[in-house]
């Protein structure tokens, strides 16, 4: 029953965070709101035993992309105050087009029967996934994270050359 209460909380911050992120009319306040809703879905993946994308979502997302996107906002004195909304012409149609996905998503919801599994140790994901990267899937993670070294030293050469401002 606790669980119960505890996941429909996160369920609510998430999706009251959510919607703070987009209706939000200071971008500063939306990255904050980001940084909840992160946090939210990190919580709702430990509650689906998701151990290794809880980790995850709370080191690239939270920890690096967050981060990135606050860094960007503060350090650019001129978005701080830069009003991101504006009116559409074409709200009633958007209004009618998300009620009938809001109510397609409930019914698909509701008639669905949802298979489940037995519970399972935390560490089987976590163990899985490293031995694969550490034997099968070496290689191809190698060449990966030599190409994201690459795309990174190639992006500091750019941003340093003269004239490229």
């Amino acid at each position: 029953m606790i669980g119960e209460i505890i996941f429909y909380l996160f369920v609510a911050i998430t999706v009251a965070s959510g919607c703070m992120v987009v209706f939000s009319r200071k971008l500063t306040y939306s990255v904050f709101a980001l940084l909840v809703t992160f946090f939210g879905v990190a919580g709702l993946y430990v509650f689906l035993e998701a151990d290794f994308l809880a980790a995850v979502q709370l080191l690239i997302y939270v920890g690096g992309v967050l981060v990135l996107l606050l860094f960007g906002v503060m350090l650019t004195g001129r978005i701080v105050d830069v009003r991101i909304s504006h009116g559409s012409a074409n709200r009633i149609v958007g209004g009618i087009a998300a009620l009938s996905m809001a109510g397609i998503l409930a019914f698909v919801i509701l008639t669905t029967t949802w298979n489940t599994v037995g519970a399972h140790t935390i560490s089987d994901t976590v163990t899985t996934i490293g031995n694969l990267l550490m034997t099968k899937w070496l290689l191809p993670f190698e060449i990966a994270s030599i190409l994201l070294l690459a795309a990174l030293i190639g992006a500091a050469m750019l941003a340093r050359r003269p004239g490229s401002e």
